[in-house]
């Protein structure tokens, strides 16, 4: 008998799966251009609010504290009432919250506003990956995750678009960039009335006659016929709209026997990962201007550093089929490390801009190959709270690594910034080395 879920691992990709991967795609830009901008508000209210390093660190970090909690309720969320419901809601969550802090009179103000964004931010982002994973055909799911991750460089250049064009331009212009950041609550409306719910999770709550509407409605985009008698059985559901009751699933924990090494090894990349991009992006354009260059200059360069994320991205979508997840993880893991090595003894600007766009280009391909990895290491039941949990974890660091920057530059400047940088992409990459290969295989149900 042919399950719901296998009849979707063996569609071909289609307008279908391109809408789902277009609507969740646009949510993770409106999120990576959150994020990115303050790095270019931070340069700037250090100017006119002449802040000190400590301030602009804690701007920087409270954010990720909000993610690294959002995270993990996200996970735990999307488990229990859906993947569809926590994306509209992380975005309606963070969109208001950016909105609002365009508003803030002082520091105080702006860094509660910045945690409240980082709750719905940390929450979006294993949640749609998680969605758009359980619907990818099985012999594309990694380069489809990894074309969604693809979605951040976009959301990061229009970041530094916009830090370029309006932060730069007047003593107000980041408060109308962080006004932008209204546009994800309007897209809400479209996560949450244009996307589907993943049919596995309507499964696991016993919800089977909409699991097999919207099967069905996938194998239509791909003229698929449908033959009665696949699903037989009780757990099929009417089609007449009724709905299966289910016996709750037994709680499970990503810390189980067979699931500990991996979740280690996991935990260890995303932690890794998020110490040396968020240390090193969100203060880039603040430590370019401490090394004389003026506002312009300086986002003028981290615009023609960003654009190297776009190719990192494609070539990691390309090999992530060809070498497999682990390999391409490890690879762009470890061109990261000699990047940031680099990066922190380049001392012109043709050095510093082309070691800036080799670690853009590395950085972002990883992020690209963790997120595709992420959710085929779980079963259904806790795929949420796996993808989520090892993001809560990753974001300690990304907490931690903005309020180091000060110390490490004050100890050794940026050779120890991004050595320290360079020394943490080598362990994730040995981490990553560990992790199981599951590129071709069916996403686990139990």
């Amino acid at each position: 008998m042919t399950t719901r879920t296998q009849r979707l691992d063996d569609l071909p990709f289609t307008g279908r799966h391109r809408r789902l991967l277009t609507g969740s795609g646009v949510g993770w830009a409106l999120d990576a251009m959150d994020v990115g901008l303050i790095s270019f508000v931070m340069a700037a209210l250090a100017v006119q609010w002449d802040l000190s390093s400590t301030q602009l660190s804690w701007i920087g970090s409270i954010g990720f504290v909000g993610m690294a909690i959002g995270a993990s309720l996200g996970g735990l969320l999307a488990d229990r009432i859906g993947r569809r419901q926590v994306f509209a809601a992380t975005l309606l969550v963070y969109g208001l919250a950016t909105g609002a802090a365009a508003l803030s009179t002082s520091v105080a103000v702006l860094i509660v506003l910045r945690f409240v964004v980082g709750l719905g931010l940390g929450a979006e982002l294993p949640v749609a990956s998680t969605l758009v994973s359980e619907f990818a055909p099985r012999k594309v799911r990694g380069r489809v995750v990894v074309a969604l991750e693809a979605f951040w460089a976009v959301g990061w250049l229009l970041a530094a678009l916009i830090g370029y064009f309006v932060v730069s331009t007047s003593d107000d212009g980041w408060r109308w960039a962080l006004a932008v950041g209204l546009v994800p609550a309007a897209y809400a409306l479209v996560v949450r009335f244009g996307l589907p719910e993943s049919v596995r999770y309507l499964e696991s709550r016993g919800r089977y006659a909409e699991a097999e509407a919207i099967v069905r409605d996938y194998e239509r985009s791909a003229n698929v016929a449908y033959v009665p008698g696949r699903d037989d059985g009780p757990e099929t559901g009417e089609d007449d709209g009724t709905v299966a009751e289910a016996e709750p699933a037994p709680r499970r924990s990503v810390w189980a026997p067979h699931l500990r090494r991996r979740t280690a090894a996991l935990w260890i990349v995303w932690f890794g990962i998020n110490f040396s991009y968020y240390g090193a992006f969100i203060w880039l354009p603040s430590l370019l201007v401490a090394q004389g260059f003026d506002l312009v200059t300086s986002f003028g360069y981290t615009l023609v550093i960003t654009l190297a994320q776009l190719p990192g991205y494609g070539v990691a979508a390309w090999l992530i089929e060809v070498w497999g997840r682990r390999l391409t993880l490890g690879v762009f893991l470890a061109g990261s490390a000699v990047s940031a090595g680099l990066f922190g003894l380049a001392d012109t600007p043709g050095t510093i801009v082309a070691a800036g766009m080799a670690l853009s280009f590395f950085n972002l391909g990883a992020w690209g190959a963790l997120y595709a990895i992420g959710p085929e290491l779980y079963p259904t039941p806790v795929r949420g709270a796996g993808t989520g949990s090892a993001a809560a974890f990753g974001r300690l660091a990304s907490i931690i690594a903005p309020l180091l920057v000060p110390v490490l530059l004050d100890g050794g400047g940026n050779g120890l910034v991004f050595g320290a940088f360079s020394a943490a992409f080598v362990v994730a990459a040995l981490a990553a080395f560990t992790l199981p290969e599951r590129a071709g295989t069916v996403l686990d149900e139990k």
